[in-house]
């Protein structure tokens, strides 16, 4: 297959392109520029178009990466969310129309559109109530896809990821308590401390993926992409610096911070039924991630 990987050098986007590549001709694109990627073509970060980058060749799977991931960025700058998780899958989509319209498109989604849910585990029919301009960007990304699946035929499918962490990840909870532990002094952490998440390791977001590509039935439907497993925040920390080096004190102070979410865990049945099963359990993930932190 042509698979072509928007956001490459990102999180998931990077993982995405050593998989791919080992059995398929991966094309990738981003707005860092590189000089020695072969298939790679750079995209303006201040005003993204992708006719070149859809005209140049025809491609079986385009796997949308790109965009913001952050809910405290998408607070204090939201414009700047839209464009990147909005308008930029607005223009994907409509070059792909115009020019591989039987090219599969998958959607990086994020938990952050079901807000804080009225139960638990959340199933992709739940009510969406995003609580934060990141959750609501990537709801109207959703409906985009949908847009152009109901108008144009297109072949899009969503994926929701929920807490993705590994090697390569340099922000949200893991990240910054690494970078807090660097002071060595006691830790004060936003929240309670029994808040949850459910976490998935990389290699199991990029394996879902795949997953999806093969068996999904594109037509803007949509999918939880989780562990199924409900952590509380405050054993997740204590796990990670116990990973680290188990020397950090840390506590929580109560505030809490706009957009968060309070309790996540994910219902998976409809992407197990597609053959998916996470292997990564926390504790061998964050072996892995400490790993790549020290080296």
């Amino acid at each position: 297959m042509n698979i072509l990987i928007i956001g490459s050098k990102g999180f998931i986007g990077s993982h995405c392109v050593s998989h791919f590549s080992e059995a398929h001709t991966v094309y990738t694109c981003d707005v860092m520029v590189d000089y020695d990627a072969k298939n790679y073509f750079l995209i303006d970060a201040t005003n993204a178009s992708y006719d070149e980058v859809f005209k140049a060749n025809t491609y079986d799977v385009c796997i949308n990466c790109s965009g913001a991931a952050n809910v405290s960025e998408s607070v204090k700058n939201p414009q700047r969310d839209f464009s990147l998780n909005v308008d930029n899958v607005f223009k994907q989509l409509d070059a792909l129309r115009k020019y591989n319209s039987n090219c599969k498109y998958i959607n990086l989604s994020s938990a952050a559109v079901y807000g804080n849910p009225s139960s638990l585990p959340i199933h992709e029919t739940h009510q969406l109530q995003p609580i934060s301009p990141y959750g609501t960007h990537k709801k109207m990304a959703e409906l985009i896809c949908q847009e152009f699946f109901e108008n144009y035929n297109i072949n899009t499918c969503s994926l929701r990821i929920f807490s993705a962490y590994g090697p390569g990840l340099k922000k949200q909870l893991f990240w910054d308590l690494y970078k807090k532990s660097l002071n060595k002094t006691a830790i004060k952490l936003y929240g309670t401390g029994f808040e949850s998440r459910d976490f998935i390791y990389v290699t199991d977001v990029v394996n879902a993926i795949e997953i999806a590509i093969t068996h999904a039935p594109f037509k803007s439907d949509v999918f939880n992409l989780a562990a199924g497993n409900e952590v509380a925040i405050k054993d997740a920390v204590a796990l990670f610096y116990n990973t680290l080096d188990g020397t950090h004190d840390f506590y929580f102070g109560g505030e809490q911070r706009a957009g968060d979410p309070i309790n996540w865990v994910a219902d998976i049945k409809q992407l197990t039924t597609l053959g998916f099963k996470a292997e990564i359990k926390l504790t061998e993930g964050l072996k892995k991630y400490v790993s790549w932190l020290k080296n």
